[in-house]
């Protein structure tokens, strides 16, 4: 992506002193965007790759380990609550830096837990703190990346965070394996600390002409923006697209078929088997971006149902379970910033807000997958992977009032 160079309108802001005016640097912003949401966004899923030695050290089940990523995705949830308003009060470089320096003190000290109640809590404050990020990032990029590099920036992004479902647990896996799974938290909360040197270089703060009216109306604006039908169909659809993409890597790693269940390369090579498809939808922008954004969520959740929907049929072969899930996770790469955009379409005086609330969802729905998968264990894989097919599907449904009153 080339350096933009138009100027910029009230809504975005100025350079800062000693660059020149103009959208913020796009290749750099997205890159460093990207990368920070693979990190914070990945905390969610760090847990997946490692239930069995925790619960082996807890002395309990990898079942009741899965409390440590539903606790963490609930506290995200909320924090996406405050998150949201803060951004459009104070801009979202404030808010990165400081959920980035937060965030580290509980991660770290997720290290050194002894027991499973203790790791519960502090993951719920390592998903308060954590929650932060994405709402301003997803915001940054709004605000400040020009018109016409916001849908590759915005998918990147996007793609970022979920690619972090498979990098981080692939890697937590991988450090785990070599130095033990306490090294997973003191590593992220590392990385944490030594990321707010660029967030400070790289980002730009928002001037305050566009956050006037104090913290309060920015909170005041959430209600109202949930009292759109249409936008809190595209909040429930969210739930809906998330609580599958987690249900189906939980259910991988404790329902998995024979071949894979307790190989442990088996597991490694099903989770970076996605990570073509989250590499290619951002090269595919230009292409995706004719559809209108509400049709290609729809599509994209349909598709998604119908890919699980077939793996539940290929009799545990792990190859065609692998293509399954790259074209799975292809699908809701696709789907996500898409709903993104419909959300903002929807709220173009409240981004900030409007963004907080899809997150929120977005969380309640990946704290809600690892559970769904746990309860539906007796049903087999095959009977899960059914279920999450169908929660696609309704995903897909509460997207349609949105493409009746889309406007080019």
């Amino acid at each position: 992506m080339s350096h933009p160079t138009s100027a910029l309108d009230h809504t975005t802001g100025s350079g800062t002193p000693g660059r020149p005016p103009g959208w913020a640097p796009a290749a750099r912003t997205t890159a460093l965007l990207t990368t920070l949401g693979m990190l914070m966004v990945g905390q969610m899923y760090t847990v997946l790759a490692l239930l069995h030695p925790m619960a082996t050290e807890f002395g309990t089940t990898p079942g009741q380990v899965t409390w440590t990523a539903t606790a963490f995705g609930f506290a995200y949830a909320a924090g996406f609550l405050f998150a949201g308003p803060l951004c459009d009060r104070y801009g979202p470089r404030a808010v990165i830096s400081v959920g980035l320096a937060a965030a580290t003190v509980p991660t770290a000290a997720v290290s050194a837990v002894s027991d499973l109640p203790t790791a519960i809590v502090l993951r719920s404050l390592q998903g308060l703190t954590a929650a932060t990020f994405a709402p301003a990032a997803l915001s940054y990029v709004v605000r400040h990346i020009a018109p016409r590099h916001r849908g590759t920036s915005l998918t990147c992004v996007t793609s970022g965070m979920l690619a972090a479902a498979v990098v981080v647990q692939v890697g937590a896996q991988a450090v785990a394996a070599g130095i033990g799974w306490r090294a997973v938290f003191w590593i992220s909360a590392v990385l944490m600390a030594l990321n707010l040197f660029p967030v400070r270089r790289v980002l730009r703060p928002t001037p305050r002409g566009g956050t006037d009216g104090g913290l309060l109306q920015a909170f005041a604006a959430m209600p109202r923006l949930l009292r759109q039908p249409r936008l809190g169909a595209l909040c429930l659809s969210t739930v809906a697209l998330m609580t599958a993409f987690v249900a189906l890597y939980t259910a991988v790693a404790i329902a998995g078929p024979p071949a894979v269940t307790g190989n442990s390369t088996a597991i490694l090579a099903l989770r970076a088997s996605a990570l073509p498809a989250l590499i290619a939808v951002p090269l595919l922008v230009p292409v995706l971006g004719r559809l209108p954004a509400p049709l290609r969520a729809a599509l994209a959740f349909t598709l998604a149902s119908l890919t699980v929907a077939t793996g539940s049929f290929l009799g545990g072969h792990t190859a065609l379970l692998a293509l399954a899930l790259l074209l799975f996770v292809a699908a809701v790469a696709v789907a996500a910033p898409a709903v993104v955009e419909t959300i903002n379409a929807n709220a173009p005086q409240a981004r900030g807000a409007a963004v907080a609330l899809y997150g929120c969802s977005m969380f309640i729905g990946a704290s809600l997958g690892p559970q769904l998968a746990g309860a539906l264990t007796g049903l087999g894989f095959d009977g899960i992977l059914l279920v999450i097919a169908g929660v696609l599907l309704l995903g897909a449904s509460l997207i349609l009032p949105a493409m009746r009153h889309h406007s080019p």
